[in-house]
C-alpha cells in the first residue's frame, strides 16, 4: 500500500496501484480492457452460465476463483470501495448441500436406528447431527427416509434463513 501525503493540496491518499497490479498479472487479467464502472447494473449472473460440460467443468478446476475473490476483497476492504458491489457480486457461492446416512438397528436395546446428516454451505461444514430416530424402522429403505426427513428439515429451515438474508431464490 502506497500513502501519499500532499500538504499544499491538503489531501492524503491511500493507494494499491502496484498491488492490483500484481493480482491482474497473477490472475491473467492484465490485458483486460479498463472500465470506469466494474459491473453495470444491466450485467446480472446467472447458474446458467455455469460450466456445464466435462471439458468447461475441468477447465474451471485451473482457475484459482477463491482466491481471486480473496485478493479483490482484500482490496477492496483497504482502498478500493468503488469495487464492493462487483466482489459482492462475485463472491456469492450459494451452495447449500446435505448428506445423510442411516445405521438400521443402531441400538441393540431399542432396535431403533441411527440417522447423521453434514449441511455445507460454501464447501464449509454449518450443521451436523448424529443421533438414534425416534422410532423404530422396519427397513433399511424406511431408516434412510426418516433421515433423509431430519436433514431435509434443517436444509429447509437454512435456506429460508439465508433466502432472507440475501434476498437470494435460488436456495430452492
Amino acid at each position: 500500500m502506497q500513502i501519499v501525503l500532499d500538504r499544499k493540496a491538503k489531501k492524503f491518499v491511500l493507494s494499491q496501484e502496484k498491488y492490483i497490479q500484481k493480482l491482474l498479472r497473477r490472475f491473467s487479467m492484465d490485458k483486460a480492457k479498463v472500465v470506469s464502472t466494474p459491473l453495470a447494473m444491466h450485467f446480472k449472473l446467472s447458474t446458467k452460465q455455469c460450466p456445464s460440460s466435462d471439458d468447461e467443468k475441468e477447465d474451471m478446476k485451473k482457475v484459482p476463483y477463491a482466491s481471486a475473490v480473496g485478493s479483490l476483497m482484500y482490496a477492496m476492504v483497504c482502498t478500493r470501495l468503488d469495487i464492493s458491489h462487483a466482489v459482492g457480486v462475485v463472491s456469492r457461492k450459494p451452495i447449500l448441500c446435505g448428506y445423510t446416512d442411516s445405521y438400521m438397528d443402531g441400538d441393540v436395546d431399542t432396535r431403533k436406528s441411527t440417522s447423521g446428516y453434514l449441511v455445507t454451505f460454501a464447501g464449509g461444514a454449518v450443521s451436523w447431527q448424529s443421533r438414534l430416530q425416534k422410532c423404530v424402522a422396519l427397513s433399511t429403505t424406511e431408516a434412510e427416509l426418516i433421515a433423509v426427513v431430519e436433514a431435509f428439515k434443517v436444509l429447509y429451515i437454512l435456506a429460508r434463513i439465508l433466502r432472507s438474508m440475501v434476498g437470494l431464490n435460488t436456495l430452492m
